[in-house]
């Protein structure tokens, strides 16, 4: 017989998460207790800081080749419109 001395941890959820809490833990085929234990041990705050900050630096160095990108394509626009004015201008001249 287990004589290990087995203590309550009430976690209140929304009844949509304490749906899908039991749903995940019926697929698992595993007590409700047993998922949230796994979960709670599983997690480690400093690896999810960084990997959110390496997710941030990853989404700055995009935002910033986006940038660059745009600025490429409106200098592109700015002198295309430039070539066709001078165009424009010439058969205007012309005519």
């Amino acid at each position: 017989m287990n004589t290990a001395a087995i203590e309550r941890i009430v976690v209140q959820a929304t009844p949509q998460d304490k749906k899908a809490i039991v749903a995940k833990a019926k697929k698992l085929d595993i007590p409700v207790s047993e998922l949230m234990r796994r979960a709670a041990f599983a997690y480690d705050s400093n690896a999810t800081d960084a990997e959110l900050g390496a997710l941030a630096d990853a989404a700055h160095a995009a935002a910033e080749n986006a940038c660059t990108a745009i600025d490429d394509a409106l200098d592109f626009i700015e002198a295309s419109n430039q070539r066709i004015a001078a165009l424009e201008a010439s058969a205007h001249k012309g005519a």
